[in-house]
């Protein structure tokens, strides 16, 4: 068992105000898949990402990776915890705007003992012709790329997306989700991917539908379809 999710309830608020937004989130993920959450918009699927990616904690149960447990960690392990085995992509890009496009990617092999080589994760990422250049003289696609680069320089164990096309048209959302789909099948990472875009689940190893703060379905997709035959 590569992830597993045991129990995880999470609320918000005090009395009467409290709402329960996680209500006791039972699920294992295998390693090298990739499983998307959908669900929703206040369904509770990001803040299943936030616990999984130790952003946020739980009120109880845990999450474990490879048998280590979050909630055993105190800060410091936790900060390490984060730094070795997570890679994180946003819907906003979060890219430091004065350094170019290697130096963005480059902040994620800092953070890494074992990382990737910069120059030949430019090339996966069609970017090596664009890596002098500063974010804000890149597409909305490139800069998407750029960050899923910084995330996966690290080599990460699993790459976190909370809805990684969610900004981005559908030419470029495809591409997104197929660049996604390449880096899962070249570097092995666990991808965890949050949406509400139905379609998205086809490209899928497994699907876990949430509502209302609980697991409606969880299944492996026996159809699985590549990203670039996506439709919607």
């Amino acid at each position: 068992m590569f992830l597993e999710i045991n129990q995880i309830k999470k609320g918000f608020g005090e009395g009467e105000s409290r709402v329960e937004v996680l209500k006791g989130i039972d699920v294992s993920i295998e390693k090298g898949e990739i499983c998307v959450l959908l669900g929703p918009s206040g369904s509770g699927k990001s803040t299943l990402l936030n616990i999984i990616g130790g952003i946020d904690s739980a009120d109880s149960g845990y999450i474990a990776i490879n048998g280590e447990k979050t909630a055993d960690m105190n800060e410091k392990q936790l900060s390490l915890y984060r730094r070795k085995h997570l890679g994180y992509v946003f819907q906003m890009y979060n890219l430091i705007p004065n350094l170019n496009i290697k130096e963005n990617v480059e902040v994620g092999a800092y953070l890494s003992s074992n990382p990737l080589d910069v120059d030949e994760l430019l090339h996966t990422l069609g970017l090596y012709e664009h890596r002098h250049k500063l974010p804000n003289q890149l597409s909305g696609g490139q800069q998407q790329r750029t960050a899923i680069g910084r995330a996966i320089v690290k080599n990460p164990d699993i790459l976190l997306c909370d809805e990684p096309t969610g900004a981005l048209d559908y030419k470029t959302s495809k591409e997104i989700l197929k660049l996604i789909e390449d880096v899962n099948k070249k570097y092995g990472n666990t991808v965890v991917m949050v949406t509400h875009n139905d379609a998205i689940q086809n490209m899928a190893d497994r699907v876990i539908k949430l509502r209302d703060g609980m697991i409606r379905k969880n299944f492996v997709n026996t159809n699985k379809i590549s990203a670039t035959e996506l439709d919607w």
